[in-house]
């Protein structure tokens, strides 16, 4: 029997290495499909992860815009807080100077006073030696009582009496700390003051005693003039009409004082009225702080320059002034008012009453 031939790479082994290469095949595509799946779950992942970022940079986004705003809201406030504290420093500085400057006038005030009492003193002195050396007088003096009026020595008579009232801010006391104090309040508590009661108290003793023949008009004034009655400006009002009286009257019990002084608009209002008044009757409390406008850089105004107003306003007074009755009511720091009213009410031939705080 014939031998068979030995064969290097039988069937056998062929199919044992066949199945090992399958094996491994198998085995590594087993391994990269698993491989394949994590990748994805970790695309995923990482998907996941970045829509959270983006999520968490659009709310960081809307927290920025947020934040700026804030941001530019506190600049604002700081701005504005810098812009208040600003104007409070400059009005504590010009109370400052204002109560520096009181306090010097008022000084200078008092010094003035000390002359006038010396002055009057040796005025009696003299009028005591003139009635020791004066003959005796042939029979017995009869004294003789005056109107009330005359006693004041305000001429009331006129066929055209215009009253100008002051009523600014120096009309609501003597003191310039109660003036600080007062114009700060409501308007109730200005108008009650005690000074503007008694200015108010005024012109009611004025229009009591306008004959009833004589046509009269009244303004209030502070930085402008403007009549009681509303809707007369430049109109004269009749005394026998009492109604008006009481319209003029109910309009100035119900102004509260305020602002600053301007003589020189309360005096046009005489040549505004058609035809010029006869007779006018100021009542006021010191001299003034502003000409016809307003100045242009609100400061304090000095003595020196409310003198300087004063002559502006009485030059422009017309030509031929009528009669000016001065009632001066009392005000701290203003020495050199009751020269300059007194002038005013002596060169115009008015008079001049300087009353007592119980007067009228």
């Amino acid at each position: 029997m014939a031998r068979r031939k030995t064969q290097t790479f039988s069937m056998s082994f062929l199919d044992v290495i066949s199945c090992g290469f399958g094996a491994v095949v198998l085995f590594y595509t087993i391994i990269s499909a698993q491989s394949g799946l994590n990748r994805i779950k970790s695309s995923s992942d990482l998907a996941a992860e970045a829509r959270r970022l983006e999520e968490e940079v659009l709310e960081g986004y809307v927290h920025l815009a947020e934040l700026r705003n804030a941001l530019a809201e506190s600049d604002e406030e700081k701005v504005r807080a810098a812009g208040l504290s600003r104007e409070v420093l400059e009005k504590i500085r010009l109370t400052q100077e204002e109560l520096a400057r009181y306090q010097y006038d008022t000084l200078a005030r008092r010094e003035s006073l000390e002359r006038l009492k010396a002055d009057l003193k040796s005025l009696e002195e003299g009028t005591r030696r003139l009635k020791e050396t004066a003959p005796p007088a042939s029979g017995e003096s009869k004294v003789r009582i005056a109107d009330p009026q005359q006693l004041v020595t305000l001429r009331i008579a006129g066929q055209r009496v215009l009253v100008l009232i002051d009523a600014s801010a120096s009309m609501l006391d003597e003191t310039v700390v109660n003036i600080i104090r007062l114009r700060n309040m409501p308007a109730e508590r200005r108008i009650s003051s005690a000074k503007w009661q008694q200015a108010v108290n005024t012109v009611e003793w004025v229009a009591a005693r306008l004959p009833q023949s004589t046509q009269f008009q009244a303004y209030a004034f502070d930085t402008a003039a403007r009549p009681l009655v509303e809707g007369s400006d430049g109109k004269w009002l009749n005394v026998r009409d009492s109604g008006q009286i009481q319209l003029a009257l109910k309009a100035l019990r119900s102004t509260a004082p305020t602002g600053g002084t301007s003589l020189h608009n309360a005096f046009a209002v005489i040549g505004k009225m058609s035809p010029a008044p006869d007779n006018v009757i100021l009542i006021t409390d010191g001299l003034p702080t502003q000409g016809d406008k307003p100045p242009l850089i609100r400061r304090l105004v000095t003595m020196e320059e409310r003198e300087d107003l004063m002559k502006e306003a009485v030059r422009s007074l017309p030509p031929s002034p009528p009669p000016i009755s001065i009632v001066l009511l009392p005000m701290e720091g203003d020495p050199s008012a009751p020269i300059f009213f007194w002038r005013l009410a002596r060169t115009t031939g008015g008079g001049f009453l300087s009353p007592a705080k119980d007067w009228p």
